[in-house]
């Protein structure tokens, strides 16, 4: 079988096939050595990376230098079907080529590890780098890549919740993917659709719904009600078949649709390493578990495709909204969402039809424990900001908790933690009282504070 595709340059026989001098893969990173036998052509700049957190920029072309197309090769696979049809694989004559470089798949890996540089698993990655990436390489151009297992443990703030981290070499893939194919459909979201999409995070949220709140109520002149509402159990409740028939028409090119299919009906269950105690790990309801899930329900929380899965999932309940509804004044985040309205009649005769349209379309159902109807004048609590008549303060109870925690930290940590809360706070336009007690706190723990009272900076012989 005869595969042609983009390879990185190699020394062969253990001569260079080229020279190679030492050139800063990123900045702020260690200079990498290329030139000895197995290296590879030199790691692209990244001057401007994006959390992935809050999304990031599609890839730019890819450069030329440091990447050619091989020799005509021959390799010998065994390829697994997947779900829904083969995994992109050289075995099949009729197979789509793998269409990325090898400086897409470096692009990735930086994307991946930019928050998680420290921890075990990149640390292991990066310990033979030019190796991992060039195996992770050769395993998707010719069709072997499956992913491989995952870890599962159990955080406890604001609630208990399963957590699923996908081995770093997947998550790599997962950057990979959503680099290529997302921002082409993203652009055919809603301006009012938030969550894991570069730019629209909290802030952007709170801003808007304060925006759309202000216009319903003629800056607070006119009565006007909101109604919030939140899908129960919404991230293991998701139909991968469901959510396959809304992705697969929105990415053209085979191979990279083929590659969605591999990470949309992987099953992370099987060989999972639980990384919780028995006992905290059973403080997650039973419904509310992944592992206790048919296996075409549910994606894994904690995984930068599952984020972005779940935002194409429910763009079909934008839509109905926008556009089936007519609602003029919605906004989304994740699975908690907002409707704006003079009448509370009309906001119930639109929750009736939502409460219609979710289990018939999308096998999902609202939670009517969470569902609140009642005057904008009381407040809309949404995404850690309340939004009341000229103010918009961060939730009460999100203040409290942060205080006792920065009380309760190791110094190691404190550092970090006080900043992170001084940054959460400067979102909010009437948090001076509150920053003023976070400051104070900071000071009883030896840090001295900005004037402003933005930010906390280090004590002499802190670690940096």
């Amino acid at each position: 079988m005869t595969v042609k595709a983009i390879m990185p340059e190699r020394l062969l026989s253990g001569r260079a096939a080229g020279s190679r001098g030492h050139r800063h893969a990123h900045p702020g990173d260690r200079e990498l050595e290329f030139g000895r036998s197995g290296a590879v052509a030199p790691l692209s700049d990244r001057p401007d990376d994006v959390d992935s957190t809050s999304g990031r920029r599609s890839p730019a072309t890819p450069a030329t230098r440091g990447s050619r197309t091989s020799t005509t090769a021959t390799r010998t696979t065994t390829t697994r079907t997947g779900a829904v049809g083969p995994a992109p694989s050289a075995d099949d004559p009729a197979a789509p080529t793998a269409a990325f470089s090898f400086e897409d798949l470096v692009a990735a890996y930086f994307d991946c590890r930019r928050t998680k540089r420290n921890k075990p698993s990149a640390l292991a990655f990066e310990a033979s780098l030019e190796r991992n990436l060039v195996a992770l390489h050769d395993e998707l151009v010719d069709g072997s890549y499956r992913p491989g297992p995952s870890i599962c443990f159990v955080v406890t703030r604001p609630k208990a919740r399963e957590v699923w981290a996908a081995a770093f070499r997947d998550r790599i893939v997962h950057h990979l993917l959503y680099n290529r194919i997302a921002p082409g459909i993203e652009r055919t979201f809603i301006a009012d659709s938030c969550a894991c999409i570069r730019g629209r995070g909290t802030l952007y949220a709170a801003q808007r719904l304060e925006a759309k709140v202000r216009s319903v109520s003629a800056n607070w002149s006119r009565p006007a009600y909101y109604l919030k509402c939140d899908l129960a159990n919404f991230f293991v409740s998701i139909d991968k078949c469901i959510l396959w028939s809304l992705l697969a028409p929105r990415i053209a090119e085979p191979w990279w649709r083929d590659l969605a299919a591999l990470v949309l009906f992987h099953d992370p269950r099987p060989g999972v390493e639980l990384r919780s105690r028995r006992e905290v790990l059973a403080r997650v309801p039973t419904h509310k578990q992944l592992r206790h899930q048919a296996p075409e329900l549910g994606l894994p929380i904690g995984n930068l495709s599952s984020q972005f899965f779940a935002n194409v999932y429910l763009d079909a309940l934008d839509r109905f909204v926008k556009h089936d509804l007519r609602v003029r004044h919605y906004i989304r985040y994740v699975d908690d969402f907002v409707l704006l309205h003079e009448s509370p009649a009309q906001l119930n005769a639109w929750l009736a039809a939502i409460a219609v349209f979710l289990p018939s379309t999308l096998h999902v159902v609202l939670n009517t424990s969470k569902t609140i109807l009642q005057p904008v004048a009381r407040g809309v609590d949404f995404v850690g900001h309340v939004i009341r008549p000229w103010r918009r303060s961060i939730r009460r109870r999100t203040l409290n908790a942060g205080l006792a925690r920065v009380r309760e930290l190791h110094d190691d940590e404190l550092y970090q933690s006080i900043n992170s809360y001084f940054g959460l706070l400067r979102q909010s336009p009437a948090s001076h009282h509150e920053r003023a007690r976070l400051a104070n706190l900071a000071r009883q723990r030896g840090f001295s504070v900005a004037r402003d009272l933005t930010k906390a900076y280090r004590r002499s012989g802190d670690a940096r």
